[in-house]
């Protein structure tokens, strides 16, 4: 049966039941925002490991106004965020602290469950509001470099640490994968690379392998190519500006990856056709998208929430905005990467046995 919120039938739904869920939401949406405000303005960070501060002590160390940091402080202890600390004097003012296990979800930009760029997300979306009621009336779009660098670090940010702690081990544990990688002197293609984290993860996880990396994105390849630099992989790690379906030579590489892609491409079989030509006799091409459910279901589960959450406010508006467009969204089943390896020329597409990698599915595409 259909629900308002996990428990009350939606045709039972009395008009309190679905107003007490906005008002939770529209809480949710104003917690998200503050969120945001505390990473970008680096509260958070200064908070972190700090013990309990004053908003006159936070705005000092962090060069902010002391009023909006003392509201700030009040509202995230208001929402159960920070432990507020009572003056032992009344003339001394309230102190804030950050819990241990909060800093790690708002700071520790190497840890899985770091979440701060879920806000920027948010923040990102939020900032393009009316660019985006715009295109739902007149069936544009709003592109990925209108969102801006919020959306952009957002998304390297977030990745970065399942790329960078759990990529390797998921890859070598498949066998026949892990003996194509690993021959030596292999060449690897990362297509849609963004800021180059899931290309750094596969050069440290292949010594032997060389790795390109191919982003659309003008700003996200400059980072790419300062952090393969910074970290020490400027020898077998290189970045180039462009479509995929048009900069990959033919018959070059012996592994091809897709990392969270396919469903932002305007045009995913054009560059599906052009990775199957670019692969060597024996190459693969390894798609990792959305771990969507099979069908559509209402009401979906919290990750499918999520992924039409991203596709209404970011990934839609961004393949809309190139013309023609597959306009395929975040929500990206199986059936529908099936379809567009087919299309492209694929014989067959496997799931690769990967699990527990957030909320990723690894597709494995036979030539």
């Amino acid at each position: 049966m259909t629900t308002l919120d996990g428990t009350t039938p939606v045709r039972a739904a009395t008009v309190d039941d679905v107003a007490d869920r906005v008002f939770a939401s529209a809480l949710g949406a104003f917690d998200t925002l503050a969120i945001h405000l505390g990473d970008r303005v680096g509260w958070y960070r200064a908070l972190a490991g700090a013990g309990a501060l004053t908003p006159g002590q936070l705005a000092a160390r962090t060069g902010t106004d002391e009023r909006y940091a003392r509201e700030w402080l009040e509202q995230q202890a208001a929402g159960g965020w920070l432990a507020a600390v009572e003056p032992a004097e009344p003339d001394q003012p309230r102190r804030f602290e950050l819990p241990a296990a909060a800093a790690e979800v708002f700071t520790d930009r190497t840890s899985l469950v770091y979440l701060t760029p879920l806000a920027r997300f948010v923040a990102a979306a939020a900032g393009q509001l009316p660019a985006l009621a715009a295109a739902y009336r007149d069936g544009g779009g709003v592109s990925w470099a209108q969102f801006g660098d919020d959306a952009r670090t957002a998304q390297a940010d977030m990745n970065r640490p399942w790329y960078e702690r759990e990529l390797a081990p998921a890859l070598h544990g498949v066998p026949d994968l892990e003996a194509s990688l690993a021959r030596p002197g292999a060449r690897i293609a990362d297509v849609g690379c963004g800021e180059g984290w899931s290309t750094i993860a596969l050069a440290r996880a292949y010594p032997d392998a060389t790795v390109h990396g191919v982003d659309a994105d003008v700003p996200s390849v400059a980072a790419a190519r300062d952090h393969a630099a910074a970290a020490g992989l400027g020898d077998r790690v290189t970045f180039t500006v462009g479509d995929a379906a048009t900069e990959l030579p033919d018959r070059d590489v012996d592994a091809l990856f897709a990392f969270e892609c396919l469903h932002d491409l305007p045009h995913p079989v054009a560059v599906l056709q052009a990775a199957r030509r670019a692969l060597r006799p024996g190459g693969v091409v390894v798609v990792m998208d959305e771990a969507a459910q099979d069908r559509f279901t209402a009401p979906a589960s919290d990750v499918e929430r999520l992924l039409y959450g991203f596709s209404t406010l970011l990934s839609l508006p961004d393949a809309r905005s190139h013309t023609p467009s597959a306009a395929t969204g975040t929500v990206i089943r199986a059936s529908t990467v099936r379809t567009l390896a087919v299309e492209a020329g694929f014989t067959a597409v496997d799931v690769l046995p990967i699990e527990d990698f957030d909320f990723w599915r690894f597709y494995r595409l036979q030539p």
